[in-house]
């Protein structure tokens, strides 16, 4: 099943993902920093969900409160609850 969240504070505006026994997958960012955004999806393919919201929850970009690695971790955790 794929969820999609509408980002909060980031200049992406929504994050598509899938979670398939408990492990993170397709994650696609639509706008944002295309390279940066790229990266995370990446590095987090496969990994298991409760490893890449621990690692990304809190991260800030520059003054903003959050961030788009941030607004993942919120997806997730909003997608692993509605499992």
């Amino acid at each position: 099943m794929t969820y999609q969240y509408r980002t909060k504070g980031t200049c992406s505006s929504q994050i598509l993902l899938e979670i398939v026994d408990g492990k993170v997958h397709n994650v696609q960012f639509i706008g944002g920093c295309s390279g940066n955004t790229q990266g995370v999806a990446r590095l987090i393919e496969g990994m298991d969900v409760d490893e890449a919201i621990s690692r990304m929850k809190g991260i800030r970009c520059g003054m903003r409160p959050t961030s788009c690695p941030d607004q993942l971790a919120k997806a997730l955790e909003l997608a692993k609850s509605e499992q």
